[in-house]
């Protein structure tokens, strides 16, 4: 390790550290997954990202980069150098389009974007700390994807350095281009039929050589270290207006948001009873849920449409912007009210938190939980992006009980992949859910993903054992657990 540091700390022109401080500081992120680093290195500029790549393939050890670390699978863990890309954070805004390096933050981002009267329109509960670079590798969306789509529906190009070190632009780089797009064979029947997705590699987005960017969208970098995007922006709406709905059964909700999602809304989410006693409001005794549902157009007529088709009881009717973020920021809190509510020796680690099914099968979702949480003694605090069929499930039980996490997983990802739907739908694969990528993608995709992994890093490099996983690491890496 001391030849590899000298090595680093000799070209260097950014941070290279190896003291327990640093190396502890990178070994956790967001997830519930713990992994110590040989070495971490601060690119200060680009030539630092090639040469960390160029010293690590002659050293023969691995390379994971690194965002703000909000991620919750623990994709930016692993035991070799941890690039940290925090140093890259130049914004420059066109007319419809942005160009941002990886290491912005959505919250400086998005500010910026406002004095010019537009958005971006990928909004994450954590956009105010998560990076550009980890909503890319992630392929991150929030509330708004059911309108404007995920990280992939709104990137134009990305330039990155791939596992040999050579700098390389998508799609302008028609060699390359041309290459991805002749490896790819598809299975379309083991293509999750969902409106979000982020497991796997997004073949099935590359329908013409002037997509082949969007193969690094949610490559979790594994497949290059992202430098910079070009992203497209949009003008803010001069007008939203958000409903908060409340429900007496999740059945009807859910019949509801069915009907809802014809209507075109920009947002609708749903927030349960565990999640919605922690909002400052006198919700009815026997409300079961809640639906958020925004509309940002046509904003008379939709209402009219939208009070046409619900059963629920309208709580709230929001027009004025603070109302609005107000009562948003209530609904992105859920995370931290879910963790709230549950004792700190019953939170099961983040495993299932992010599947999404067609949503016409959300019953039958429902009901798989109910099963799970029968069989296995658990309860489940659930939230989350319905209009996409995207639900976050927390689970309350026992906490040390690492079989029991694994076997919750197994049948619950086995249901999942039954329903056609996929075993993330945001957050990415990571730690938790690489080693289940095969049985959901089948043998065709998966050889495609191999297949697309060599192109770009031959020796496996970077980011090794996530996306294209030969080991179980679901309970593997668990932090230490407090109990």
């Amino acid at each position: 390790m001391k030849s590899l540091e000298s090595e680093l700390t000799k070209i260097i022109k950014g941070e290279v550290h190896s003291k327990k401080e640093y190396r502890d500081f990178y070994s956790v992120d967001a997830s519930s997954y713990q992994i110590i680093p040989k070495l971490i290195v601060i690119a200060k500029n680009e030539k630092d990202v090639i040469n960390t790549i160029k010293i690590a393939n002659k050293f023969k050890t691995n390379v994971t980069v690194r965002g703000a670390g909000t991620g919750l699978v623990g994709s930016a863990l692993n035991n070799g150098i941890i690039l940290d890309m925090k140093n890259f954070d130049s914004i420059k805004i066109r007319k419809n389009y942005a160009l941002v390096e990886t290491g912005v933050v959505k919250g400086k981002l998005d500010k910026k974007l406002e004095k010019s009267k537009k958005f971006f329109p990928p909004n994450p509960s954590v956009g105010s700390f998560c990076s550009i670079g980890g909503m890319l590798g992630n392929n991150s969306s929030g509330s708004r994807s059911l309108k404007y789509g995920s990280m992939i529906d709104n990137v134009l190009e990305i330039t990155f350095i791939d596992g040999n070190g050579k700098k390389i632009i998508l799609p302008k780089d028609e060699k390359i281009s041309k290459k991805i797009k002749r490896k790819i064979k598809i299975d379309q029947k083991k293509i999750p039929n969902v409106s979000k997705n982020s497991s796997g590699y997004r073949i099935d987005k590359i329908i013409t050589t002037k997509d082949s960017h969007k193969i690094i969208v949610g490559s979790e970098g594994t497949l290059g270290i992202i430098v910079s995007a070009k992203l497209k922006i949009k003008n803010i709406p001069k007008r939203r207006i958000l409903f908060v709905v409340e429900y007496g059964s999740i059945k009807s909700a859910i019949s509801d948001c069915i009907s809802i999602n014809k209507t075109n809304p920009s947002a609708m989410e749903f927030v349960d009873k565990i999640t919605l006693q922690q909002i400052n409001h006198n919700f009815q005794k026997d409300t079961k849920c809640l639906l958020f549902v925004e509309y940002d157009e046509k904003i008379n007529e939709n209402e009219k449409q939208f009070k046409a088709r619900i059963s629920g009881k309208i709580v709230k009717k929001l027009t004025k912007k603070q109302d609005i973020f107000k009562w948003w920021k209530y609904r992105d809190s859920s995370l931290f009210y879910s963790l709230k509510s549950i004792k700190k020796e019953s939170r099961i680690p983040h495993v299932i938190e992010d599947a999404a099914v067609p949503i016409e099968k959300l019953p039958v979702f429902f009901k798989i939980l109910e099963k799970i949480n029968k069989k296995f003694k658990t309860k489940s605090v659930i939230y989350g992006h319905i209009g996409n069929g995207n639900l976050h499930v927390r689970l309350i039980g026992k906490r040390n009980n690492l079989i029991l996490v694994k076997n919750i997983a197994k049948q619950y990802f086995e249901e999942i992949i039954k329903m056609n739907g996929t075993i993330t739908a945001e957050h990415g694969d990571g730690l938790a859910r690489s080693e289940f990528i095969k049985k959901q993608y089948g043998k065709i995709n998966y050889q495609t993903f191999e297949a697309i992994k060599k192109i770009f890093d031959p020796n496996d490099i970077l980011n090794p054992g996530k996306i294209i996983s030969k080991k179980s690491t679901v309970i593997k890496n668990f932090e230490k657990l407090e109990i």
